[in-house]
């Protein structure tokens, strides 16, 4: 299929960092995750979390540096692994539901079909690095947590496509720069840096509200975060649901918010 730019969430908010020196002991990198873990909420409160909802409006550029315009986002997550994607953007409208193990998307012509091959990779690794689903990392036996460098921490599954290496504020101990190999495009896997700037508090938790996306050092993306829900109650259903018109739905009714 046609290369579809993604903007790779917040909340979709994926935490890593290029290698920069030789790995320190796991035990490290357990105590720096733990440390940035408190920093953005505490893991019971994170635990506790059923389900999220967010709106995110950005700016995009492509590979060379020209402007797209802008992308907007709905994303909806459903613990364990529900998640529903809608975007509207020149060249990225789309819509993607995924249930852990399978899924569908509608693609810009508004055809339908399973995900399959790299767009199956693309959706499990999008649940896989979801922040909800990361910042509890110490609680899946999947997940090894070590440290490769000061202020580092690396989360891995053993395979390097997987890999999530965060870099911390050693003031706040909150995520500063990230970077992961991305599938946005699945035929070509390419080095994903996002760096966050700003920060906000929603029931208790932080969250990424502004950040920047760099792919191969080449700003793609500046996203600002508009609106985001904890616990309202989503089904997993409610994420099945094909828009009877196959285009993406960006928002609900007001008074749900």
């Amino acid at each position: 299929m046609e290369l579809r730019s993604r903007l790779e969430s917040s909340a979709a908010v994926a935490l890593v960092t290029f290698l920069l020196c030789s790995p320190s002991s796991g035990q490290d990198g357990l105590q720096l995750f733990h440390k940035m873990q408190t920093a953005l909420g505490g893991a019971e409160k994170i635990a506790a979390i059923h389900d999220l909802e967010q709106q995110v409006r950005a700016e995009t550029w492509d590979g060379n540096g020209r402007r797209l315009g802008e992308v907007r986002k709905r994303t909806r997550w459903v613990r364990p692994d529900y998640l529903r994607l809608d975007q509207v953007g020149p060249g990225s409208t789309y819509v993607l539901y995924f249930d852990g193990t399978s899924g569908w998307e509608i693609l810009p012509n508004k055809s339908v079909a399973d995900l399959v091959g790299g767009e199956l990779k693309f959706a499990q690794k999008y649940v896989r690095d979801f922040v909800l689903n990361t910042l509890l990392a110490d609680r899946d036996p999947r997940y090894q947590i070590t440290s490769p460098a000061p202020n580092v921490v690396r989360i891995s599954d053993g395979d390097v496509a997987h890999q999530l290496d965060i870099t911390l504020d050693p003031a706040s101990w909150l995520p500063v720069k990230t970077t992961s190999i991305s599938l946005a495009d699945p035929a070509h896997p390419i080095p994903s840096e996002t760096v966050t700037t700003e920060w906000e508090t929603v029931q208790g938790i932080r969250f990424a509200r502004r950040w920047s996306v760099f792919r191969s050092g080449v700003r793609v993306a500046e996203a600002t975060v508009e609106q985001t829900k904890l616990n309202s109650g989503i089904k997993a259903a409610d994420l099945a649901a094909k828009p009877s018109d196959l285009k993406p739905v960006l928002s609900r009714r007001a008074e749900d918010w």
